[in-house]
């Protein structure tokens, strides 16, 4: 048993850290938080036009901020921004705060499921696919240093994703000293 007082969702774009994370707090009983949707709401604009107004290194520090916030509370599923674990003062918040799941996906999934989507700045100049790689190439090791669970989560859709993560959640994470099941 891993004890911890929240769990973070941590992954890619389109890993689903949203929509699996809101399953796994009412499977739960948990209180869920985005760290975007705080981001966002504490700006009150959306985040491509943070992105716009103050960049990205402005961007990452509302998001430190938000996810502070959020992780000094407990019994919750927080789900990170995929690029949240750049700053290593995240990294360590999350791992203090929290049982870390990554969800794994490999590009080709993300270019799948985000290909609709014009909200995520990161993407909306140059090769998807090139940037999607190259954020890959930073940011999985990362993701790998904090989390305390690893799904593959590619061929998953959000339920499946779910029932795979709660008998796994039941083993290996325990909340206030009470077990998660």
């Amino acid at each position: 048993m891993n004890p911890a007082p929240n769990l973070v969702m941590v992954g890619p774009m389109g890993a689903g850290k949203t929509s699996i994370g809101r399953r796994i707090a009412e499977r739960f009983s948990l209180k869920f938080a985005d760290v975007d949707q705080a981001v966002v709401q504490t700006c009150g604009i959306s985040i491509p036009a943070i992105f716009e107004q103050v960049g990205e290194a402005g961007f990452r520090e509302r998001e430190r901020a938000a996810l502070a916030t959020l992780l000094a509370g407990e019994g919750q599923v927080v789900a990170s921004g995929g690029g949240a674990v750049l700053d290593a003062d995240n990294r360590a918040l999350v791992k203090a705060r929290g049982f870390v799941i990554y969800l794994k996906v490999d590009v080709e999934t993300q270019l799948r499921r985000v290909a609709r989507d014009r909200n995520r700045p990161l993407l909306l100049t140059g090769d998807r696919r090139q940037v999607l790689t190259e954020l890959m190439e930073v940011r999985e090791p990362l993701y790998l240093e904090v989390a305390d669970l690893v799904l593959q989560a590619d061929e998953l859709t959000p339920g499946e994703a779910t029932a795979a993560l709660v008998g796994r959640l039941a083993r290996q994470w325990q909340r206030s000293g009470v077990s998660a099941a």
